[in-house]
């Protein structure tokens, strides 16, 4: 295996000369300030593919000899972003190219994989998960010198190494800490490659979201682990298997991964939207997250922060906000018994809700001959303080059924 190291990136940097653009990196002082530290964000939201993943795969396809695509068709696997940049690159260097992307992509992601490659690119849908994608990928396309991997390759590492040599060249002090998403492990593993060099005392801290975990766990148990299952939510960086090359650089230089729960990411993208104006998907977030998590080790430090995509879907606000609230405690759902009454309805909001509780969901079944009607209730609180005083008149009055937040596989047919 060809080795990674500076010489590669910084070839890689000048492979990427009019292609990618020097994104900022700028301090952010509302987290700043709230967290007691200084946070500069590198806003790789902000490429013409809107995340980092243009410059893997055009280093990884500027590499092929150009002889040899001659009359053959590129290949790529993605959840969305690696596919953006694939499809721009396969235009940009006028190469025939498909992309495998998960049935359950968002379609914005799609779209623009449409946009960027234009009658270069040919899409196919398959599979659930990004994991799926690839096993159908490499089995249709048995060429290995025609797949551009994800993530699981010397040249596209090199390629999102750059990230880094930019991050040394924007700052004006040094970092404490540097917070990168982590998917396959590409982006964090030529980071490491650069910083390892550059800035050995920095250390280099991991992010994967709790529902897919494969880098945390890989490293604990010292060898690769597929996961069985995992939470798609944060398709960016959710996959079963990280890569054998990442595997290899994280094991011996990274210096700790935290984990994220899906509802914490969620609240980090609204509160950036809303405060800041930053757009991000959810694997943008996630390195935001993680440091409001865990605030106190890095309080008094300066810290650096991947921004690594901003390919939202807009269609998915509503469940975004839904995860947020359920995170933060403030979205419920029940079952309520309601006495076959007139007025019944009446009664709970008058007698059970608090003047700050909000009705979002009510879905209604009356039955004859029966004493009871049933209602599925989904509520939000302003402060979540006040489940407990909910909850105590609801079942005080008689119409408390079940509580279905701890009932996940109900909820799902709600949300």
């Amino acid at each position: 295996m060809q080795p990674i190291d500076l010489k590669g990136v910084r070839q890689a940097s000048e492979n990427l000369q009019g292609v990618s653009i020097l994104t900022p990196l700028v301090i952010n002082e509302r987290l700043s300030n709230d967290l007691n530290c200084k946070i500069y964000l590198k806003r790789e939201d902000l490429q013409q593919v809107r995340s980092f993943k243009i410059r893997g795969a055009f280093n990884k396809i500027r590499s092929i000899n150009s002889d040899y695509l001659k009359d053959k068709i590129l290949v790529c696997a993605s959840a969305g972003n690696h596919a953006q940049g694939f499809a721009y690159s396969c235009n940009k260097l006028k190469i025939y190219g498909k992309v495998y992307m998960p049935v359950t992509t968002p379609k914005q992601k799609i779209e623009r994989v449409k946009i960027f490659g234009g009658e270069y690119v040919d899409i196919i849908l398959t599979g659930d998960n990004f994991d799926d994608a690839q096993h159908e990928a490499q089995k249709q396309n048995t060429d290995k010198n025609l797949f551009v991997h994800a993530f699981d390759d010397v040249k596209v590492i090199e390629g999102q190494g750059t990230v880094g040599l930019e991050i040394l060249d924007q700052v004006d002090k040094y970092f404490d800490y540097l917070i990168v998403p982590v998917g396959g492990g590409g982006l964090i593993s030529g980071i490491i490659t650069v910083f390892k060099e550059l800035s050995p005392k920095t250390k280099i801290i991991g992010v994967e979201a709790e529902g897919a975990p494969a880098m945390t766990k890989s490293i604990k148990d010292g060898k690769i682990i597929e996961l069985k299952t995992i939470d798609n939510f944060v398709d960016g960086v959710s996959i079963k298997k990280i890569g054998k090359i990442p595997f290899e650089i994280c094991k011996n230089y990274l210096d700790e991964m935290l984990l994220v729960p899906e509802g914490k990411i969620c609240q980090t993208i609204l509160d950036l939207y809303n405060k800041d104006g930053i757009v991000v998907e959810p694997a943008g977030a996630i390195g935001v997250s993680a440091i409001e998590l865990n605030s106190k080790k890095f309080e008094n430090k300066n810290v650096g922060v991947l921004i690594c995509g901003g390919n939202n879907d807009f269609t998915r606000m509503a469940e975004i906000r839904e995860r947020a609230l359920f995170y933060s405690n403030l979205k419920h759902y029940f079952i309520v018994k309601f006495p076959q009454r007139a007025g019944a309805l009446k009664e709970f909001v008058n007698s059970v809700l608090g003047k700050n509780d909000d009705i979002t969901f009510f879905e209604y079944m009356k039955k004859n001959n029966r004493e009871n009607g049933t209602a599925i209730i989904g509520i939000e609180l302003k402060f979540s303080k006040d489940l407990d005083d909910l909850m105590k008149k609801m079942k005080e009055n008689g119409f408390f059924g079940e509580y279905l937040n701890e009932k996940p596989e109900t909820l799902r047919f709600l949300i």
